[in-house]
């Protein structure tokens, strides 16, 4: 694991409120094979995934994040005008400046708060929790609203085979600084640079800036190298997961689910083979959603959440891995 990995414990920050939301159009596998030369019996064998849902046309990740964030706040039972600061993991902004963030703020009236993105892809969420941790403890927040939100199907494109990875979603939490011995336990994110080509978008930075060329060959999609993805997953996931149990002096029979991004179903039985992890405890949603990047762990905690089936002092796992490369681990004590 790179040197850059950095590794918290922490105390005392508790999810106060869940919330979800998903897009309402639906592309099936069998839709899929009708437009690109995929099978809709391979996607779900090597990938668990059945469907996924798509925004419409005008419907953007800072709608679907305002409808999670709402969620939320209301489970929270709290206000808007309560929250004071919100952070937003995504990939596909509403526009490359302001701020998805921004955005959000405006639609649910949280003018209370600040509000910035943060950039890491399907570890997103996680860097973003790490960040609004950190934050409360500095005794200048009460209330931090976390959105995960992307909008994939906006930046993929529909003529390769790998458009069947990605879904569409948004899902959120309110954290709070409570003095209850439950919340965070701990937190690990890590980084290694090197590996940042395994899953990218060519053009739309500074470095090869949208022109008619980038734009004709189509290089403002993701591009992906399958099994470079696979085996960087299966090589930093489970280490990560290990530092973050034996940092937190918990075993693997304390943690009631595993709650981890969701980027193939074969990603997550290999992971959990490797740490010889009971996969009845990992928790998926890819057969409803596909891999929804940054708002996969949120909307997961969400549905588990809202189907009580959590309760209090059950120990979770969060885990995920993406571009970067860039990946994280966090246990919660209910």
């Amino acid at each position: 694991m790179s040197t850059a990995a950095k590794k918290r414990i922490i105390r005392n920050v508790k999810i106060l409120g869940t919330g979800s939301h998903t897009p309402f159009r639906v592309y099936t596998n069998e839709y899929l094979e009708t437009i690109v030369d995929t099978k809709a019996h391979w996607i779900y064998e090597h990938l668990g995934i059945k469907k996924r849902r798509i925004v419409s046309k005008g419907e953007t990740t800072s709608d679907l994040g305002a409808v999670a964030a709402l969620e939320a706040i209301a489970d929270a039972k709290i206000k808007p005008q309560d929250i004071d600061l919100i952070i937003v993991a995504t990939t596909t902004p509403d526009m490359p400046a302001p701020s998805a963030a921004c955005f959000i703020q405006e639609k649910i009236g949280a003018f209370n708060a600040g509000a910035f993105d943060v950039s890491a892809v399907c570890t997103g969420f996680l860097y973003a929790i790490s960040l609004a941790t950190d934050c409360l403890h500095s005794g200048n927040y009460k209330h931090i609203l976390v959105v995960g939100a992307d909008a994939f199907s906006t930046i993929t494109d529909w003529t390769r085979r790998d458009a069947v990875f990605f879904g569409d979603g948004a899902g959120a939490v309110v954290l709070t600084r409570d003095d209850d011995d439950n919340g965070f336990v701990i937190s690990k994110v890590g980084a290694d640079g090197r590996g940042k080509m395994i899953w990218h978008i060519p053009a739309g930075g500074s470095l090869n800036p949208i022109n008619e060329t980038t734009a004709k060959d189509r290089l403002q999609f993701w591009q992906m190298d399958g099994k470079g993805i696979y085996n960087s997953a299966t090589r930093v996931l489970p280490k990560v997961i290990k530092e973050v149990l034996k940092d937190s002096g918990l075993k693997q029979d304390d943690i009631k689910y595993m709650i981890p991004h969701q980027p193939s179903i074969k990603i997550l039985k290999k992971t959990a083979e490797l740490l010889n992890f009971d996969f009845q405890k990992v928790l998926t949603n890819m057969d409803k959603y596909g891999n929804t990047s940054a708002a996969t762990i949120p909307i997961l905690l969400d549905e588990t959440n809202k189907a009580g089936k959590l309760n209090k002092d059950d120990y979770l796992l969060f885990a995920a891995v993406g571009s970067g490369m860039a990946w994280g681990a966090m246990i919660l004590k209910w």
